[in-house]
């Protein structure tokens, strides 16, 4: 067996080794039960570790291609000509340019300006690996057991103390954790709704949401969300033609237009609320982005038809999937319930890194920096889309979006050529509609926009 090692390349010896014999089932056709060179030997001849080798074959077992056996050595595994081939096919797709999932697919070097997080080498990994670290320590329970359905009553009771300052209150038992807002909306949508049922969502909004209804087999309404909040006056209009059972709100830095609710249209909306009987579900998992507080409708309606929804994902990191709900009294045994059924519990291990996190201070620490770093890029992306005659629908005063529109003269597939050319993945528009309705407007994340790639990209497109 003989396979090509390049010890100058990025790729970790271990992967190349893997993909090296994978390559070699797939060419040589081998059918199952051949055995494989020792660990010794593959070690031996190709100059390279006996734990790079022991971990290539790990991950080959794993994958279904190899089997171990104890004393004997690597066989491959029945099949494995089929799955070697089409493991290659699914690795080696193409970045889907025009559907969201391009953003997850492409390749790690490809600037990710239509994204919805923050770059890698903006995460702060050292105080978060010293509360892991502690947690692994200290916690057996935070390593090997489920975590409390509702939540540790720890972790709840420092988001309650989290909520005053947004004026918002809620008693630890109001406040139900969750596996992320993904998984916050999914329980909200399977408790909330039924088939058939009418949901009011802002348009252009959250494209997660979108299909999660449509999966749910409920009917979807945009409103028009304008620079300081849904538009009141299509709301209303809206409302004489249909009864909604949820308006889903973005209230700060809104996904995708950046624009954050102002108290007059808050309060219209919770009276229109009461006036139609629909409730609201407010998402904020971008208020550790905001450096002052601004009106929330759960502090206006004081949980009573609002459920607030908050994440520390966005902010700490996108695999620590740990997310809150703040409910209204009467449904949190409801909640809690399909929680139980659908997932058991959240991530106790996660749990308890961030109760660790927020206890010595280092999580509001890390947020007060990432903010001041998102203000000054949110300054400057203004100012280069500004300079290159692009539109902006709002100027956010934070957080990660810009909704912006090339100049007018700029076709869809001269947009993509030049994104192609500068090797930046965008975010099509139209996703960012209930309808999926054609358009130019863009989400750009400010995070990624002093990378000489989203200069250029940017300035090119005139």
């Amino acid at each position: 067996m003989k396979l090509d090692i390049n010890r100058h390349a990025t790729t970790p010896i271990a992967q190349q080794l893997e993909a090296g014999i994978r390559a070699w089932i797939t060419a040589h056709g081998a059918g199952g039960g051949r055995r494989l060179p020792s660990i010794r030997r593959l070690a031996t001849t190709h100059h390279v570790s006996r734990n790079a080798v022991i971990e290539a074959y790990e991950r080959l077992v794993a994958a279904g291609l190899v089997r171990s056996r104890p004393g004997s050595g690597f066989y491959v595994a029945d099949n494995a000509a089929g799955l070697a081939t089409q493991s290659v096919t699914t690795n080696g797709l193409e970045e889907v340019t025009n559907g969201l999932w391009g953003l997850f697919n492409a390749n790690e070097h490809t600037l990710k300006l239509g994204c919805g997080w923050l770059p890698s080498d903006w995460r702060e990994g050292d105080d978060l690996t010293h509360a892991i670290r502690q947690v692994a320590r200290n916690s057996r329970s935070g390593i090997f057991e489920y975590s409390t359905p509702q939540g540790p009553l720890e972790l709840r009771s420092l988001i309650q103390e989290r909520l005053r300052p947004l004026a918002i209150t809620a008693d630890a038992q109001q406040i139900v954790m969750t596996g992320g807002g993904s998984h916050s909306l999914d329980l909200l949508v399977r408790m909330l709704l039924e088939p058939g049922d009418v949901v009011f969502v802002e348009s252009p909004g959250y494209y997660n949401l979108f299909g999660l209804l449509h999966l749910q087999r409920v009917r979807v309404i945009g409103v028009p969300r304008l620079a300081d909040g849904p538009d009141i006056e299509r709301l209303e209009a809206l409302l004489t033609q249909h009864r909604p059972k949820l308006f889903y709100i973005n209230s700060v830095f809104q996904n995708p237009t950046g624009s954050t609710l102002t108290p007059a249209v808050a309060h219209r909306v919770l009276q229109l609320a009461e006036q139609y009987n629909f409730k609201i579900i407010e998402d904020d998992i971008y208020a550790d982005f905001q450096h002052t507080p601004t009106t929330r409708l759960a502090a206006l309606d004081g949980l009573s038809r609002v459920f607030y929804l908050g994440s520390f994902s966005k902010s700490l990191s996108s695999s620590l999937r740990v997310g809150f709900i703040a409910a209204p009294s009467c449904w949190v045994q409801r909640l809690v319930d399909i929680k139980m059924l659908t997932s058991i519990s959240a991530s106790r291990f996660a749990e308890h890194v961030v109760t660790t996190m927020l206890q010595n201070g280092s999580y509001r620490k890390l947020t007060e920096r990432v903010r001041t770093k998102l203000s000054n890029q949110m300054a400057m992306a203004l100012t280069l889309l500004k300079d290159a005659d692009w539109e902006i629908y709002t100027e956010p005063a934070g957080g990660m979006f810009v909704w912006a529109r090339p100049p007018l003269d700029v076709s869809p597939d001269r947009l993509s050529e030049l994104a192609h050319q500068w090797d930046v993945s965008l975010s099509p528009g139209k996703l960012f509609f209930a309808d999926h309705q054609p358009t130019p407007w863009l989400r750009l994340n400010v995070a990624y926009m002093q990378d000489p790639r989203a200069k250029s990209f940017i300035e090119a497109v005139r």
